[in-house]
């Protein structure tokens, strides 16, 4: 039964706009998204009291979405303090230092060990893991820094935190915002990552040797005023807590014991078909385990207070990265289940929902078809990644995959997965200068020029998993 469109649907529709709009000018979306939430109460209830406290409902809805992934997150950053404060970190990576006897094998050796890392530690706890031991590595055989930042920057901002395939913190986002199951998005990704991975990163390798081979690109392009090796290694030491008590010997277990340990979990989860929540749970509660044992045995006595400190930063961390994200999501989760929820039922009878009423009303005015489903959620994502976050807008791309869905009647999960990548490579860290600064900040260079040297690569990848992304519809 066809749903005919009220109000509620145009002014949700008005606000999807608007933000977009924002985004676009790179205006901070909180306020808007907050009133927002205000006038679909006000106009669904007719209660000022009503609005304002569905304002505040619509927070924890969010929150108690989110909590899972902020958690993780949270805990994740506080084991690789502990990695960084012991030593453990320089020790499990060492051995692929002796792999890097030439600037190729230290861009591919790099990136892909960023990859892996970053899966399970996320790109900013793992950029620092990795900078202060391979960075003096790969500039010995002649790799300029600003590579070395551009290997560390795609391979983890952007392949790993683009699929998130062990924490699923982005696909949780946009999945819960596109009414569909984590698992959904999580496959449908799949194909896309590794299209938009490999094209960029190969491109970005093709431009790194020209310039090396042409002169453009030296061991001193793009590097700031401060000594590179200085600044690597003293953001590894600023991790020291405490002295770590650890001997060589132990740290040597420990290196060991942490990747067999989430070996073993990623063997769980493919043997019990884990994924989403319960995946997450074992990654994490891995984790934790992980780092009181490591905070117990580095520092001794001070143990049990240096864990606490641990987890106390883990969470600064993982509330600042997600506190601008829920307002949005808190909006966005409105298009589907959580206006019920907040507000009570203010839809007309046999809606489904705003994003898919709005989605249907488009199928039956416009002629919407695949290429231009994929280039939209491919352009609103890039809109969506320009505050420099990647994360806050995702939201935002699984409500517009929604809409477009409903129109050409398919598609939904890799829609989804489309405008997750592309919002992800924009803002994660790829390309938008202020969010490539850990990287840049490792490898001493200006994040300017790394944003520059990465701006072809990534928009080369955009563009052909945009075209992947239509057969695949």
């Amino acid at each position: 039964m066809d749903v005919t469109l009220v109000s509620l649907h145009w002014l949700y529709l008005a606000f999807i706009i608007l933000i977009i709009g924002f985004m676009v000018r790179r205006k901070d979306t909180t306020i808007l998204c907050i009133a927002g939430i205000f006038l679909l109460g006000l106009v669904g209830t007719g209660s000022v009291s009503h609005s304002v406290s569905g304002v505040f409902a619509s927070f924890i809805y969010a929150i108690k979405e989110l909590l899972g992934t902020i958690l993780i997150i949270s805990i994740i950053v506080s084991l690789s303090r502990v990695l960084t404060a012991s030593g453990i970190n320089a020790t499990m990576i060492s051995p692929f230092a002796r792999l890097i006897r030439s600037p190729a094998m230290a861009y591919w050796v790099i990136g892909i060990l960023m990859m892996v890392i970053s899966w399970f530690f996320w790109p900013s706890p793992a950029v620092a893991l990795m900078g202060a031991v391979l960075l003096p590595a790969a500039v010995r055989v002649g790799l300029p820094a600003l590579g070395v930042a551009m290997a560390m920057n795609l391979f983890g901002h952007g392949i790993a935190l683009s699929s998130d395939f062990v924490i699923q913190g982005a696909p949780k986002l946009t999945a819960d915002a596109a009414g569909i199951p984590v698992g959904d998005v999580v496959a449908a990704s799949v194909p896309l990552v590794l299209v938009m991975g490999a094209v960029t990163t190969l491109a970005a390798f093709w431009y790194l040797r020209r310039d090396m081979k042409n002169g453009s690109l030296t061991l001193s392009t793009g590097l700031k005023a401060t000594d590179m090796a200085g600044g690597a290694s003293g953001t590894a030491a600023g991790g020291m807590d405490a002295p770590s008590f650890l001997n060589a010997r132990s740290r040597l277990l420990f290196a060991v014991l942490v990747p067999v340990l989430f070996a073993a979990d990623v063997a769980v989860m493919v043997a019990q078909d884990l994924q989403g929540g319960d995946a997450t749970a074992l990654i994490g509660g891995t984790a934790l385990l992980i780092m009181l044992l490591i905070s117990l045995a580095a520092h001794r006595q001070r143990g049990l207070e240096q864990a606490t400190s641990y987890i106390t930063d883990g969470f600064l961390f993982g509330f600042r990265v997600f506190s601008p994200v829920i307002p949005i999501a808190a909006f966005f989760y409105l298009g589907d289940s959580a206006l019920t929820d907040v507000f009570g039922k203010i839809l007309p009878e046999g809606s489904h929902g705003l994003v898919n009423d709005l989605g249907s009303a488009l199928a039956s005015i416009a002629p919407v078809n695949a290429g231009l489903a994929a280039v939209t959620l491919t352009s609103v994502g890039a809109i969506t990644g320009l505050d420099g976050s990647g994360f806050s807008g995702i939201s935002l791309a699984g409500s517009v995959a929604g809409l477009f869905a409903a129109s050409i009647g398919h598609g939904i999960a890799t829609l989804t997965a489309l405008g997750q990548v592309a919002a992800i490579w924009v803002g994660g860290g790829t390309l938008i200068p202020w969010a490539l600064i850990p990287a840049a900040a490792i490898c001493g260079v200006d994040p300017f020029e790394l944003a520059r040297r990465n701006l072809k690569p990534v928009v080369i990848g955009l563009a052909v998993t945009t075209v992947v992304a239509m057969f695949l519809l």
